[in-house]
């Protein structure tokens, strides 16, 4: 058995945990609900499971470091983490529903991996010999994870105002299953409230190995400044909610757009700009 196979296994868990929840929109079967719930847990152990074994492979190889070390590594990073904050976010707030929006950005993570991206195992380049690799990966991706939730959340909440202003919010129908919108907003800021201090602390990480590996904390490369962009989009969400009330549909809108900025400083500066984080890039 290979970290590859089980990676797989894992793909095809989180399909299945998908289509199963898009079951659960359809029938308001709470046991569809909790096995979609159920899959997305198993595909999850698989992962972490697959995760740890090519870490293994790494060491079998000579190579010995994290899989954190190229974009394909990353973007399944990125897939668990997902899944770890919507199996935080379920567990404490019990709104099953919430998986429907966000299992398939953990899908959609995965399928691109597994079917777009060179998947070898290769040894690290000069700069990311540090254990500031770890800290600094860790911090970002678990502040991206809880984005990518809270963004999820966001369209599951104007999904739900759009369908109250032309009276289709019947408790009975498909809305009904949808958390109120006051609790929608409240789980959007919580998430946001989970990632800004994640991604605060994934910057002041990178700032810190910057310095190691090229003597200095800040050279404004692409993926620095686009870092410091979603940075103040999160930050000017918080302050908006906090000092002029911002909440409703405006804060849902700002999360989306900072979950895009999100995915462009990601996925965007990795493989359309050059820069000092050009390694992250990876083609077939």
């Amino acid at each position: 058995m290979t970290s590859s196979l089980l990676f797989n296994v894992t793909t095809l868990a989180y399909m299945a945990s998908m289509v199963v929840f898009f079951a659960f929109l359809a029938s308001k079967n709470k046991a569809i609900g909790l096995t979609g719930s159920l899959l997305a847990y198993a595909g999850f152990a698989v992962q972490t499971l697959a995760i740890a074994m090519r870490w293994k492979e790494s060491y079998d190889m000579g190579y010995g470091h994290a899989p954190l070390s190229n974009l394909y590594e990353s973007v399944v990073f990125f897939s668990w983490t997902i899944i770890l904050i919507y199996m935080f976010i379920e567990m404490k707030y019990k709104y099953r529903i919430v998986g429907a929006f966000v299992v398939p950005f953990a899908l959609l993570g995965m399928a691109w991996a597994q079917l777009g991206m060179r998947s070898g195992i290769e040894p690290l380049v000069p700069a990311l010999q540090s254990n500031w690799l770890l800290y600094h990966v860790v911090t970002c991706f678990l502040g991206y994870a809880a984005f990518a939730v809270a963004c999820g959340i966001s369209i599951m909440y104007l999904v739900k105002a759009k369908s109250e202003e032309s009276g289709g919010g019947a408790a009975g129908g498909l809305m009904g299953m949808f958390p109120p919108i006051r609790v929608l907003d409240d789980l959007n800021y919580r998430a946001i409230m989970i990632g800004f201090p994640l991604l605060t602390l994934g910057i002041i990480t990178g700032a810190a190995w910057a310095n190691y590996a090229w003597g200095t904390y800040w050279s404004w490369d692409p993926k620095e400044t686009w870092s410091l962009i979603v940075w103040f989009v999160y930050a000017a969400f918080l302050h908006a909610r906090f000092t002029r009330g911002w909440v409703g549909k405006r804060a849902a809108w700002l999360s989306i757009i900072g979950f895009a900025a999100t995915i462009f400083c990601y996925l965007g500066v990795n493989l359309f700009l050059s820069g000092l984080h050009s390694y992250g890039s990876s083609k077939m």
